[in-house]
């Protein structure tokens, strides 16, 4: 089928294993997402899924995406996304997918989302720094972040040198996370911990690409 889903975050929660322990969790609604296009190597030079997910009005659509979407004969959606074939199955444009057609219970996923933005940051907020003492002489530099390098050598910032700056809003992916419970009538899923993003965010989850070695053994000897 495929290897991922696009879908959006609906909010945080508590589910109790088969053990009785409570474990926080993430419920994800994975639906509707529709097949828009099928790349092949002989005509794109590799082959993968492209998904569409939601409904968009027209006219917040470009021609050229109108035309893209009718050609297909689906809904122009809010987010499109292209992912691998995985396992077996054919598809057709326009087919709905759902859930329970890519993830079942106990599958490993990386959840990739846009993070909440935190605004301009100073260095202990932003990178944990530890500051200047309260006290011994410290005058006016608690939480500065120090010296920024050499005017001899090299002579400059060095890029990537951790200062203050925007903080959040970026792309985060959380790695090899459970699938604890699929919900079927409401197309979604339950996977445990935290994903990026606030409720209603949009979120790619995947299957892991470096699963648990841990979980790995355990699927092997039930298997």
């Amino acid at each position: 089928m495929l290897n991922g889903l696009i879908g959006k975050k609906i909010g945080m929660t508590q589910v109790a294993d088969r053990t009785g322990q409570v474990r926080a969790a993430t419920v994800i609604s994975l639906g509707p997402c529709v097949v828009s296009q099928l790349k092949t190597a002989p005509t794109d030079g590799y082959d993968a899924i492209q998904v569409t997910f939601g409904k968009k009005k027209l006219s917040r659509v470009s021609k050229a995406l109108r035309g893209h979407f009718a050609k297909a004969s689906v809904a122009a959606g809010t987010k499109t996304r292209e992912f691998a074939r995985r396992g077996e199955g054919d598809l057709t444009l326009g087919q709905p997918i759902a859930a329970s057609d890519v993830f079942k219970v106990g599958d490993q996923v990386d959840v990739e989302g846009v993070s909440k933005g935190r605004g301009y940051a100073g260095v202990i907020r932003r990178h944990h720094f530890a500051g200047f003492p309260g006290s011994r002489g410290t005058h006016e530099y608690f939480r500065h972040g120090g010296s920024i390098g050499n005017r001899s050598f090299p002579g400059r910032v060095r890029k990537g040198l951790r200062m203050a700056g925007q903080m959040g809003n970026e792309c985060v992916t959380v790695l090899n996370l459970e699938v604890i419970e699929l919900l079927p009538d409401d197309n979604a899923v339950v996977v445990s911990g935290a994903v990026p993003g606030a409720d209603g965010g949009f979120v790619v989850v995947t299957h892991a690409a470096r699963p648990r070695r841990k979980a790995l053994t355990k699927v092997v000897a039930d298997a």
